[in-house]
């Protein structure tokens, strides 16, 4: 279903706070506006033109972003000869193992996939010389990779045959994203399927160009951001570009820190170019190959630790205060405060496939004056910027989600990562903030080089330690704000490593959810479950080795069988698995109430 042009709007809005100055590769060699530069009102034009409102809504924005819907066409058109002339190649794909994967496992070429017979026929007089399938690999799917594809509930309209065919518009694509893994390949999210109405209409032309605004919208463009860490006195000059070293305009004056990210949308293929401001050196270039966020520079260090108290004394304090910050929070939603699941295969292709593609462009992650609840003095922790549209786009998927755990209506605060954890991390017990952390979720996006499995800890209603274990793809809904949590037992494995998203949600229009307690009829907390006995061995982590009366309280309940009662009690668990006495450092930073 469409969604209202106010609505739309409303979300693309968000964009445009991101999107300043003018989007990438706008910019027309006879333009006069050497600079590319928008006024605030033309960047929020730009930001809608480029997620397709020109074509959505045509009324409305060539009579008020006229300028916008014309300098993004140019861009989606303008691209140097010889990648005009390059023809598709016919190629037929008879079975999912003869695509193009790499030593892991992961698709190593963008891929658009279509119906054979007429539709093949179709696509591929329609992209015969189109340049806009540069970087990818076109193929008629037939026999096991039609039926792989192309058949099942997830398509709306039943698989066309050759009789039914009169337009493009009758067929079905898919666009397969590079990096995507080969276990949920058949899998593509819903707005990288081309469903076609099947109605068999009489104007070709317009039918080309639905399945045309469809390839560009979906598959060729993508949102690329940067961050500064080059220099705080240079700003870096951003210019786009055909070609690797074009200047074609001047987009944007990057300014140091990730607080002045900076996101546009672009498309595979182009070029960006970024040069120190003051002395004019070329600092990088990058080509668009996919979804990004890269940062220029080293992020700076985490940091020194600041004032006269041992570390060890300010962790206590800390967990004294999360203590007491935890008993603000008076409204439950389930009866142990969390529940393991897993993503559904279409997100968790989009997720993994966004890591894989990124994992070499992590950043140091800015810890300074956020206290003590990741050990950053003693190892760095790294961050992965999901770019905005992918944000909104993931945060919507996973707020359904979270609203069938809790059984009411949601609305998205926040979302976080992707936060990557290295040998040796720590996250303390914490609770996170209450006015906005109602119901959240944690993703395990990746690990690797694990020795031992590294739990999330949560403490249920009744203050009883949960070690949950967690594979790449599974999930962790959690009520954040009530019930503790953590990862206190280090991250063990020679460079290992691990990677989380998290993202968070509160009733809908109820930012004092956390004072009301739960109206008759709602999910009661478990709090009795009778007596509980260790029936395995304390390795058993997450495998059922503690048994209770009540079966209810599940397999994660801690094979150390700890019920954290007061503060103290989660400092004591905090010593028993730390891997050595806590450095006396006479530097520990200040506590504040950062969420993590």
């Amino acid at each position: 279903m469409m969604m209202p042009l106010s609505v739309r709007l409303a979300l693309l809005g968000v964009f445009s706070l991101y999107f300043t100055h003018k989007a990438a590769g706008a910019a027309d060699d006879n333009s006069n506006n050497t600079t590319g530069d928008y006024d605030a009102d033309e960047e929020k034009c730009l930001g809608w033109a480029g997620a397709g409102e020109c074509q959505e809504n045509p009324n409305y924005m060539l009579k008020y972003c006229s300028k916008a819907c014309s300098d993004w066409e140019d861009r989606m058109t303008q691209t140097n000869d010889e990648q005009k002339q390059r023809p598709i190649v016919s190629e037929s794909l008879l079975s999912v193992s003869d695509l193009q994967f790499d030593e892991n496992g992961k698709l190593a070429k963008h891929t658009v996939l279509y119906n054979s017979g007429k539709c093949a026929g179709l696509v591929e007089r329609a992209y015969k010389t189109d340049h806009h399938q540069m970087n990818f690999d076109f193929y008629a799917a037939t026999d096991e990779a039609e039926a792989t594809f192309f058949q099942g509930s997830d398509w709306s309209v039943l698989n066309p045959t050759n009789e039914n065919i009169d337009t493009i518009d009758d067929c079905r694509a898919i666009c397969l994203e590079r990096g995507v893994d080969r276990s949920v390949i058949a899998a593509p999210i819903d707005h990288r399927r081309f469903r076609g109405s099947g109605g068999g209409h009489d104007d070709e032309e317009k039918e080309k160009r639905t399945f045309e605004h469809w390839f560009k919208t979906a598959c060729q463009q993508t949102e690329v951001g940067f961050i500064n860490y080059r220099s705080k006195d240079a700003p870096l000059n951003v210019y786009w570009g055909h070609r690797e070293g074009e200047k074609r305009g001047l987009v944007h004056k990057l300014e140091y820190g990730e607080r002045k990210t900076w996101y546009t949308l672009s498309f595979l293929g182009h070029w960006f170019l970024l040069e120190d401001s003051v002395t004019g050196e070329v600092v990088r270039t990058f080509r668009v190959d996919f979804t990004s966020t890269i940062g220029i520079g080293d992020a700076p260090p985490h940091g020194q630790l600041r004032n006269h108290m041992e570390v060890s004394k300010k962790i206590e304090q800390t967990l004294q205060h999360e203590w007491v910050k935890k008993e603000n929070v008076h409204r439950t939603f389930s009866p142990l405060g969390f529940k393991k699941g897993r993503l559904p295969d279409d997100l968790w292709a989009e997720i993994e496939a966004f890591y894989y593609n990124n994992r070499m462009n992590k950043v140091r992650e800015e810890w300074g004056g956020k206290g003590v609840f990741v050990n950053w003095w003693e190892v760095d922790v790294h961050f992965i910027q999901i770019p905005w549209r992918s944000k909104v786009r993931w945060q919507e998927r996973l707020r359904v989600l979270v609203e069938a755990w809790v059984g009411e209506p949601l609305e998205q605060t926040d979302m976080y990562g992707l936060r990557q954890y290295n040998e040796g991390a720590r996250l303390l017990t914490h609770v996170d903030r209450e006015t906005t952390h109602a119901a959240s979720l944690i993703v395990n996006v990746a690990q690797g080089n694990v020795s031992s499995p590294w739990p999330v800890e949560i403490h249920d209603h009744a203050g009883r330690l949960h070690q949950v274990t967690m594979e790449p793809g599974e999930i962790v809904y959690y009520e954040s704000a009530a019930c503790l949590h953590a990862r206190n037992t280090p991250l063990k494995g020679s460079g290992s490593y691990y990677v989380n998203m998290f993202t968070h949600y509160r009733p809908t229009g109820d930012p004092d959810w956390q004072f009301k307690k739960n109206r008759p009829g709602q999910t009661e907390p478990l709090m009795d479950v009778g007596e509980c006995h260790l029936e395995g061995t304390v390795d058993m982590i997450g495998q059922g080795a503690v048994k209770c009366e009540n079966p209810a309280i599940g397999q994660y309940l801690s094979p150390y069988m700890v019920t954290a009662k007061s503060g103290d009690d989660l400092f004591d668990w905090w010593v028993r698995v730390s891997p050595e006495t806590p450095p006396n450092n006479n530097n520990a930073p200040e506590s504040n109430d950062d969420e993590l």
